[in-house]
C-alpha cells in the first residue's frame, strides 16, 4: 500500500469522504485511523470484482486500472453499463457500508486493477470510535442515493410516457 501521505489526496476525491479537508489537522488524524484500517486487494484483468446477484459487505474504490459495469437483463441478457477507470475516482459497493445487501451489479476488471477495500465491520467500528467521520459520510451517502431515486423515477416517467404513447398511437 502506498504511504498515507499517497493515500490521503485520492480519499478525499472521493464523493463519500469529499467533506474532509487535507489541510484541517483533525481531518487529516480521522482519515488515518481509516487509512491504517483499510486493505486492498487486486484483481486481474477479467475477473469479477462484485457479482450481481450476490451479498457483500465491502465497499471498493478503484485505485488503479479500470472496470466495466454490467448488468443483467430480464432475460438474462448481460449488458454494459459503464466503463470506469480510477482517474475518474471511482467507488463502488457502498451500501455494503450500511447493510448486507444484495449486490445491483457486476463490475469486472477491464484491465489489472488494485482496489481500497472497507468492510462494513471497519466502517462500522470507525464510526463508533468517530462519529464526526460517520456523519459526514453517512451524509455523502444519503446525498448519492437520493440522488439514484430521482434518476430512477425521472427514468420510470420517461419510460412510461414512451410505453403510453406507443400503445395510444397503436389503436
Amino acid at each position: 500500500m502506498d504511504s498515507f501521505e499517497e493515500v490521503l489526496p485520492r480519499l478525499v476525491k472521493i464523493q463519500l469522504f469529499s467533506d474532509f479537508k487535507i489541510d484541517d489537522e483533525n481531518d487529516c488524524r480521522i482519515l488515518k485511523l481509516l487509512y491504517e484500517s483499510i486493505k486492498t486487494k487486486e484483481f486481474k484483468k477479467g475477473s469479477v470484482i462484485i457479482k450481481e446477484g450476490t451479498t457483500g459487505d465491502e465497499f471498493f474504490i478503484l485505485y488503479s486500472g479500470s472496470v466495466q459495469v454490467q448488468r443483467s437483463t430480464p432475460a438474462g441478457d448481460t449488458i454494459a453499463l459503464a466503463n470506469l477507470s480510477a482517474e475518474q475516482n471511482i467507488f463502488f459497493g457502498e451500501t455494503a457500508l450500511i447493510s448486507r445487501d444484495t449486490r445491483s451489479a457486476t463490475v469486472k476488471a477491464v484491465t489489472d486493477c488494485k482496489t481500497i477495500v472497507i468492510s462494513s465491520k471497519v466502517f462500522h467500528s470507525l464510526c463508533e470510535k468517530e462519529p464526526l467521520f460517520g456523519y459526514r459520510v453517512l451524509m455523502q451517502l444519503a446525498v448519492r442515493m437520493a440522488k439514484t431515486i430521482r434518476d430512477t423515477n425521472s427514468d420510470k416517467a420517461t419510460l412510461y410516457e414512451a410505453l403510453f404513447t406507443e400503445v395510444e398511437g397503436g389503436y
